[in-house]
């Protein structure tokens, strides 16, 4: 056997060159942020969970891209489909605006972003959560009935599930600040006594109550106006903690702003400031603070969203909110009933803030509603309107007394 000749030295120390990292180049930019216009269709969003690339090609280089197609409900213009057809296939890629997950409510904020390298601007779109379309294959024509349950949806978990697993993964994942936080709400969820509260919403909640009605109810039994509406039940035992934003601005000698807080709120702040005994001035405050937002809910769920674009919520309320004032699944606004138990639970603070005698008039402003109006509110609480010194006032005398049902009388 012939001996193989050893590798020379100059090619064991042979070094092939390394890659150079390349820079990253830092890029000043100017962020432009683009409202929604009524007159223009807002950017739609598709992703696909079952991994299909819809850029790439299929099976040659010259196969033209996928067609893209949007379709709008008739009857419910607010209603849209979203369908990607890919070139020569029966499979379509389909996605709805009113169901899965576009339909669930919308726990963190999109936005779509796109860069202009050569006039250095990043335009910024929100884009909203039912514009965020889940693109599942579909076999056959793009149309696709609108009470058929999805495939891949089938599986998915309830709502009580998945905030159990969400409920793990922050204990084993997340801060101490989210651990404390969730572990308070989930205190709150134990200790709430469900046939109190759904007592509770039922005295607020503006309906035409019938006598039967009144003689079930605990509020006739109330001697002060305090048992009537009982403050724990509003503002639960964990939530005062987060309630401390109004106390902490003037500890810190800071003005309470308008822009910040309603009408109601700024109005009361001199009233707040004379307050001696520290645990009345405290509950006080977070009492406005609480009302301040249950507005900025209102107007961020409805028409007036401008007023409440920059406030934040804390997320334990947010929460809280978001499951007694739950939206509607097409206009992803309040309903009327939602509404009208939202701003009962406003004028309930309001009597305890201004010591069951308050005036209407800036609160009206603020929940943008006429006096007449939001004195048949107060009215279905089994309040009282007098005239003091020419002002109409809304007392809350006990025991209760509701306005009683006016029957046609037959001819």
């Amino acid at each position: 056997m012939e001996e193989e000749e050893p590798e020379t030295s100059s090619q064991t120390l042979t070094l092939t060159p390394t890659k150079k990292r390349k820079k990253k180049k830092h890029v000043n930019v100017k962020m432009e942020v683009v409202h929604e216009h009524p007159e223009k269709i807002p950017p739609l969003v598709g992703y696909f969970p079952s991994g299909f690339d819809p850029l790439k090609p299929q099976d040659h280089e010259s196969d033209p891209p996928p067609t893209v197609k949007v379709f709008r409900n008739k009857a419910r213009a607010n209603r849209l489909q979203l369908v990607v057809s890919p070139n020569d296939s029966k499979v379509n890629f389909v996605g709805t605006s009113y169901s899965g997950e576009a339909a669930s409510a919308q726990v963190c904020t999109y936005a779509l972003g796109v860069l202009d390298k050569e006039t250095q601007t990043l335009k910024i779109v929100p884009i909203a959560s039912n514009k965020i379309f889940r693109l599942e294959p579909r076999v056959g024509g793009s149309d696709v009935p609108v009470d058929e349950p999805s495939s891949l949806l089938k599986g998915e978990q309830t709502a009580e599930e998945k905030a159990g697993r969400m409920r793990d993964l922050t204990n084993l994942y997340g801060t101490k600040k989210s651990i404390t936080q969730a572990k308070k709400l989930q205190a709150l969820k134990q200790k709430d006594d469900p046939r109190s509260q759904k007592d509770l919403d039922r005295k607020l909640k503006e309906v035409v109550i019938n006598k039967e009605a009144l003689e079930s109810t605990s509020a006739h039994s109330a001697t002060t106006p305090q048992e009537a509406y009982p403050l724990d039940k509003i503002i639960f035992k964990g939530e005062w903690d987060y309630l401390l934003d109004i106390l902490d601005l003037l500890q810190a000698g800071a003005e309470v702003e308008s822009s910040a807080y309603s009408s109601f709120v700024c109005n009361r702040i001199q009233k707040l400031k004379e307050l001696e005994d520290e645990g009345e001035k405290t509950t006080l405050a977070c009492i406005f603070s609480y009302i301040n937002h249950l507005v900025k809910y209102k107007d961020r769920n409805s028409m007036d969203a401008s007023s409440a674009k920059h406030h934040k919520i804390p997320g334990i309320l947010n929460q809280k909110f978001s499951s007694m004032f739950a939206l509607d699944s097409d206009s992803r606004r309040l309903t009327e009933e939602k509404k009208d138990l939202l701003i009962s639970y406003v004028l309930v603070l309001t009597l305890y803030a201004d010591e069951f005698k308050t005036d209407p008039s800036d609160i009206a402003r603020d929940l943008r509603m006429s006096a007449v109006k939001l004195r048949a509110h107060f009215e279905h609480l089994g309040c009282k309107l007098v005239s003091q010194n020419k002002v109409t006032m809304a007392t809350l005398p006990v025991p209760l007394s509701f306005p009683r049902l006016r029957q046609k009388r037959r001819r």
